[in-house]
């Protein structure tokens, strides 16, 4: 590794700074480092938050916004200052591998180099103000922060049908916090596994539970081999400041999570354990793998499982992205940029001198018998992008259930990028990366990566093409892999200048407004890349994609602004997909569940044309699509009010449709305020099902109520991972199960309010 070279030497750069009195919107989240940010940045007008899970889960959806509209305020070019360019979109993306360490070490510290001097960049003082935009210095270093399957009991058969999780291809089976194969049903909750037996209903019954080690995330369940894989965050307490939150953009310290309950998101380090429950009284660990990083995703085909995770740059701890705050600075240009300048060259110095261990910590496998294996970093496993894609690493961990245990049967794919969305066929996984601009520039679109990954070996995940996608994608849904065809729905947004009088100090306009359209795009692998087939028309212009569903060689879009437009799809010619029918209702739909070839069975929210948020609440609609050409809405359900949630909103395996009943059950959890100021009183938790039939639409059941569970745990035990909501559910033959953070409860279906048994869990205590 060669020395550091002084600033002087090199090319300085500087972000190009760009305001425009606080009228446009912010831009997209692409243009921060923001750990775990897995949703898109779409906040309904009048979006109310939630307290406990739902509330982090809303502020993550919507909340980011703001960090967004700081880091694009700015200012002016100085000429003494040359600004940096946006680096272009790669049109034939690819990734690349390392032969050996020094060349990912050196590509490792300078794409940190680049990163943290564009940052402090953003700190000079210029003829527009400084970075927060109001003419104020950056906070103070020692200024506070805000926010700173068992043998005995039970039938010997089971039910004759049952749900399982809500997976969006079959045969992939995707990681929850729930896990059931029909007389047996596991459960995550705060720090430990709660293992059931569930059938018959009326005996279900606790058996045992156990402490994981950290904080668990989600499981992979595997009946045949009778396996539980968890994946759950422990804090190593790794060196060094990773990029997350305020670390980054303002370097305020990272928060400390010991102090606000904030669970897994104070993990440094994702553990994999590997649970035998043939025995549900007595599990028994079968191996342990520890990995630097965060748990992203996860899938299971068979006995292959795959674990997608990602792991921030790690800075040096002395680090800092803004000059010791002194009261002459904020007078003098002069010494605020010979600061910085000094800084830069400090900082430079401390990130060359970390070493590839530094930036890459290794991991270990923990046998049964607890015999420790290292396992070192290969540099042969890692892949660089020949676009920018952020800071960070995402790694493709496959763990096979068939091989020889205690042998760590483990393969490590891994690139150097921040994290994206992740979506897996039962032949290839696939991760979507965005583009990364360094700021807003008139006539600057969104793009994104698509990286392919072969999942032919059971132990290896294999790089096999990227391409380019204009736009960016709302979830895992809007892709699909048909007959070796990728479809994508994307929403494209770009930046526009609304008044060319609005110029920065270089004469150029600013942009200050956002153009959005949609389309569906196919892709076909050739020679190692990922090529365009063909695409559709535009669509929806001024709107986003809110959901998308491909079903075999059709395809579904929902798009919003203040109507809910469904657009169907004919796919079967890849080189021509086209749109054939439009439907337009007040609303919009966030997922999408396809009932055979004809029918849609869709979940989001109702609202006024107008918009106005007093008209929201929840909705259930079932679309006739028998005729693509010419979409209908058959039957609408109505639920709840403007304090109305459900996770199903947000997360698709709180969604549970049983097709050998035609059930469906939603959780559901609403405030009335007009009950006076008592808060139970007004309050309600509860599973509710419904049955579901084409020709006559939505037949209410009942619902299943948790209340009193969650009444038993009061407010102090909510935290934003924990509160006693129900959250997931679970039907067998004639019985259903509501599932929360605090417990399960069965009641047969067609006497919902009375239960036929209940299990308690323990609130987490740390």
């Amino acid at each position: 590794m060669s020395p550091a070279t002084p600033w002087k030497s090199r090319s300085p750069l500087s972000a190009r700074c760009w305001h425009d009195g606080g009228k446009s919107a912010p831009g997209p989240l692409s243009h921060l480092d923001v750990a775990g940010l897995d949703e898109p940045a779409r906040a309904p007008d009048g979006a109310k938050t939630r307290t406990g899970r739902s509330l982090m889960r809303q502020w993550k959806r919507y909340g980011w916004v703001g960090l967004a509209a700081v880091a694009a305020v700015g200012c002016g070019d100085d000429p003494e200052y040359p600004k940096v360019e946006n680096e272009p979109v790669q049109q034939q993306a690819r990734l690349e591998s390392f032969e050996d360490c020094a060349p990912l070490e050196q590509y490792i510290e300078d794409t940190a180099t680049r990163r943290m001097r564009a940052s402090l960049e953003q700190m000079r003082p210029r003829n527009g103000g400084w970075l927060f935009g109001d003419g104020s210095m950056p906070p103070r270093a020692d200024a506070p922060t805000e926010g700173d399957a068992s043998s005995g009991g039970g039938s010997p058969r089971g039910p004759d049908d049952y749900t399982g999780t809500n997976n969006q291809v079959a045969g992939v089976h995707e990681a929850d916090f729930v896990q059931n194969d029909g007389t047996h049903i596991f459960v995550l909750s705060g720090p430990r596994l709660y293992l059931h037996r569930s059938w018959p209903a009326e005996q279900l019954t606790l058996a045992s539970s156990m402490e994981i080690q950290g904080w668990p995330r989600e499981m992979l369940y595997d009946k045949e081999r009778k396996r539980l894989v968890i994946t759950s965050q422990v804090d190593d307490d790794r060196p060094g400041r990773p990029t997350v939150w305020g670390g980054l953009l303002t370097g305020a310290p990272v928060m400390d999570c010991a102090g606000f309950r904030c669970g897994y998101m104070g993990g440094d380090t994702l553990k994999v354990t590997v649970v035998d429950v043939s025995n549900l009284s007595s599990p028994q660990v079968k191996q342990q793998v520890f990995l630097p990083g965060s748990y992203l995703s996860a899938r299971r085909m068979d006995g292959a499982v795959r674990l997608v995770l990602s792991d921030d740059f790690r800075w040096p701890a002395d680090v800092r992205f803004y000059p010791e705050y002194s009261s002459s600075l904020e007078r003098s240009k002069k010494q605020m940029n010979e600061a910085i300048d000094a800084l830069l060259v400090k900082n430079e110095q401390l990130i060359r001198a970390q070493t590839l261990a530094d930036w890459v910590a290794p991991g270990k496998h923990v046998a049964e018998d607890g015999t420790v294996t290292p396992l070192p970093v290969s540099c042969g496993d890692f892949y660089r992008s020949n676009a920018p894609t952020g800071l960070g690493f995402v790694t493709v961990l496959s763990l096979d259930l068939d091989a020889a245990e205690g042998a760590a049967p483990l393969g490590r794919t891994s690139i150097v990028s921040a994290p994206g969305t992740v979506y897996a066929s039962t032949e290839a996984l696939y991760l979507a990366a965005s583009h990364w601009w360094w700021w807003p520039e008139a006539n600057q679109s969104d793009h994104t990566y698509l990286h392919k990954f072969d999942l032919s070996e059971p132990n290896r995940a294999t790089y096999a093409g990227s391409g380019t996608l204009e736009g960016s994608l709302v979830n895992q849904f809007a892709m699909d892999e048909h007959e070796g065809v990728l479809r994508v729905a994307t929403t494209v947004s770009t930046w526009r200048v609304a008044d060319p009088t609005n110029n920065g100090n270089d004469g150029v306009s600013v942009p200050n407004s956002m153009e959005t359209h949609s389309r569906v795009v196919t892709f076909g692998a050739e020679g190692g890349h990922l090529q365009e087939l063909g695409r559709s028309e535009d669509l929806a212009a001024g709107e986003r994609i809110f959901s998308a569903r491909f079903v075999g060689k059709k395809g579904y879009v929902v798009t919003f602004r203040q109507t809910d437009p469904l657009f169907t799809f004919d796919l079967s010619d890849p080189a021509h997909p086209r749109k054939v029918g439009e439907l337009k209702i007040p609303g919009f739909s966030t997922y999408i569940h396809p009932l055979g070839d004809t029918h849609l069975l869709t979940f989001g929210e109702d609202r006024a044309e107008d918009g106005t948020w007093t008209s929201r609440a929840l909705k259930l609609s079932l679309f006739d699509v028998t005729d693509l050409a010419h979409p209908k809405e058959a039957f609408t359900h109505r639920m709840g009010g403007t304090s109305s949630y459900s996770d199903a909103q947000g997360d698709h395996k709180a969604f549970n449709f049983f097709p050998a009943k035609g059930l469906l059950a939603l959780p559901f959890t609403d405030w009335n305020y007009n009950n006076g100021y008592d808060y139970w009183t007004g309050f309600t938790s509860e599973l509710r099902v419904f049955r579901v039939d084409t020709a006559t639409g939505f037949t209410p059941v009942g619902a299943l109520s948790m209340k009193d569970v969650y009444q038993r745990f009061n407010e102090p035990q909510w935290s934003w991972y924990w509160s006693p909501s129900v959250r997931r559910s679970v039907m067998a033959d004639d019985y259903v199960y509501a599932i929360t953070d605090a417990g399960i409860r069965a009641s047969k279906v067609g006497s919902l309010q009375t239960p036929v048994a209940t299990t308690v869990f323990q609130p987490p205590v740390r």
